[in-house]
């Protein structure tokens, strides 16, 4: 392993209880196991020298004609990676069966087949744990010549090999060199084991064969759900199928990325961690799937959301920010000071001490989420979510950190006092359709308090724009979310200055910054790129404005900014590359809502159309 891949440079797999990359190298450099959040396995996305990592790969010299490639195996979440050179044509094909039982496991597979499709090709293999972040000591136990465990504390992590090749001890470590033929296969099948008392299974070809027609099989049909037909079905089957690799099966609780650590500015401090659940994100998250049509989805958060009600925070707030995947509401957050950080940006952290942010705008995304049910959860659902309204009649007007979790100091935020008028406008309709007992009366006059608030205070006269917070003519792409909620029409005049300032201030050839922090200081050093959310946001307020050529642009110029198999990072950085976590939840959401806007406006807007 020599340096770093491109951040964009990998594709996921995952089980739907924890995830890895694979870069375009045949390098697993990042998985954690046995869940999302747990301690990583391989971390060489995070150090280069300590992380640890999986490598299979054709052994071939790039600079004697030969060539790289990565797809997906079309509508799925197989990840096949292909070497061709002068001598053969290869290709590793990386999966992970998926298991959608609502009971967490300790044991988690990693399935990697190698095989050569025309001609002869030697392979590479290197398998290099690093328990704990790296931090952890692991031993090697070399069975026959074609398994192999390494103890670490709390973990096991089993290797079994199928194929014409032996595992050779290297220190701790295994490698293996071998040559594959035209139709000869090759496997290795990691099993990470946090149970410790049961055997693992032994590994037969048969039984990879099986494993991986299975996996297919599950995403084939899990896709047969959507209910998109529009223009780009790839784009959306694959940020839907991104979504769903992101939740955690047994409590349904959707994480806002796969990774932490990775650096939103390259050598900057902005490195946070986000494989936990945010309202916020999860809310968005499922709201996309539920209008592509997966509602399983969408009824299994719900019931997390309403157990995290019943149970309250860590604090004096009935909800935070953030929680564990499990709704555990206490994180801490620690710097790894022993891994150097991805291309030395650090510091790298684990765990996010933002959960201790107060973001008043998680009770809206939290009632737009409950009010897409036509019920959420019976009577004492409803008696929860109806003392939530009341609590927050009382607490609203309070500045605090927003949407976008700044260190400097708390605001009055516009984006938060849009959100509390979403809470109220939703827990007024639910109560009003469904015959629910609930003070109307009073959520009537907070709502409309808030609204009046809104617009006498969030609004500039100068800027002719909604603002970021009150007291400030700084601007905020969160605001782009205001039509979408109903706050208000998108082809209002109000908001189309809006749009025209946030086009000449935030928008940069189409995409667009969350706000510009020289003027509004976050209390962070450093600069970051442009926001994938607030950039696809953009295009479906463009869509709905009825500027359909500027937001048709803006989204295919967008879309060449997904990396080889359709991923998004958090940020695109000055030169085009992805920056931040990845891939991002957020951006996969936005994309599917923008695809369906521009869908719906370019169909009303074609001749003959109703």
């Amino acid at each position: 392993m020599n340096g770093y891949p491109q951040i964009a440079d990998h594709g996921m797999i995952g089980d739907l209880q924890t995830a890895a990359l694979v870069s375009g190298t045949g390098t697993v450099d990042w998985w954690c196991t046995p869940r999302f959040d747990s301690p990583s396995l391989f971390a060489s996305i995070l150090d280069c020298e300590r992380g640890g990592y999986c490598r299979l790969a054709a052994d071939v010299d790039r600079d004697d004609e030969a060539s790289v490639r990565q797809l997906y195996l079309p509508d799925t979440a197989i990840l096949v990676t292909r070497f061709m050179a002068p001598g053969g044509v290869g290709e590793i094909a990386d999966f992970m069966e998926p298991n959608t039982s609502a009971t967490p496991s300790g044991r988690h597979r990693l399935v990697r087949i190698a095989r050569v499709v025309r001609g002869s090709l030697p392979f590479t293999f290197a398998c290099r744990p690093r328990f704990d972040y790296g931090r952890a000591a692991h031993t090697l136990d070399l069975g026959d010549a074609g398994s192999a465990i390494f103890r670490g504390p709390g973990t096991d992590l089993h290797l079994q090999a199928v194929g014409p090749f032996a595992l050779r001890p290297d220190g701790e470590d295994v490698i293996a060199d071998f040559t594959l033929q035209a139709g000869e296969i090759a496997a290795i099948v990691l099993t990470s084991d946090s149970d410790g008392h049961l055997p693992v299974p032994p590994v037969t070809a048969d039984g990879v064969r099986d494993s991986f027609e299975s996996c297919r099989a599950f995403w084939h049909g899990w896709l047969r759900t959507c209910r998109y037909r529009g223009r780009w079905n790839d784009m959306v089957h694959r940020s839907a199928i991104t979504l769903k690799l992101l939740t955690y099966a047994p409590t349904g609780a959707p994480i806002a990325a796969a990774t932490m650590g990775l650096p939103e500015q390259i050598g900057g401090e902005r490195n946070w961690d986000y494989r936990y659940t945010w309202i916020r994100d999860a809310s968005l998250s499922v709201r996309a799937l539920l209008d592509l049509g997966f509602v399983e989805e969408a009824q299994a958060f719900r019931t997390w959301l309403r157990e995290r009600l019943d149970a309250g925070g860590a604090s004096e707030e009935p909800l935070q920010i953030m929680y564990r995947i499990d709704g555990d509401p206490h994180l801490t957050e620690e710097v790894l000071d022993h891994l150097e950080g991805y291309r030395k940006s650090g510091p790298v952290r684990a765990g996010n001490a933002a959960a201790d942010q107060l973001q008043l705008d998680i009770y809206g995304e939290a009632a737009d989420a409950l009010a897409q049910a036509q019920e959420i959860g019976g009577i004492r659902g409803w008696r929860s979510f109806a003392g939530l309204l009341d609590w927050l009649a009382d607490t609203w007007d309070r500045p605090d950190e927003g949407i976008w979790e700044t260190r400097g100091g708390r605001q009055e935020f516009t984006y938060s006092r849009l959100m509390t008028w979403v809470a109220f406008d939703r827990g007024i309709r639910m109560a009003t359709a469904y015959s629910r007992p609930a003070d109307l009366a009073r959520w009537r006059s907070v709502r409309d308090t808030v609204f009046n608030q809104i617009v006498d205070r969030g609004w500039s006269p100068q800027r002719q724009a909604f603002v970021q917070h009150y007291g400030t003519d700084v601007l905020d792409a969160s605001l782009l979310l205001m039509p979408r909620v109903g706050f208000i029409s998108p082809r209002d005049p109000a908001w189309l200055s809006t749009l025209d300032a946030m086009d000449g201030e935030l928008v940069s050839d189409s995409l667009v910054y969350r706000y510009d922090p020289a003027a509004s200081p976050d209390g962070l050093r450093g600069s970051e790129g442009t926001f994938n959310l607030c950039s696809f946001l953009y295009v479906e307020a463009l869509a709905r404005a009825g500027r359909l050529q500027q937001a048709r642009y803006a989204f295919d110029k967008m879309l060449t900014y997904a990396n080889h198999v359709g991923l998004f990072a958090e940020e695109i950085g000055p030169s085009g590359e992805q920056l931040g976590n990845f891939p991002q939840a957020f951006t996969h959401l936005a994309l599917i809502a923008a695809a369906i806007a521009l869908d719906e406006q370019l169909d009303r807007a074609e001749p003959g159309a109703p």
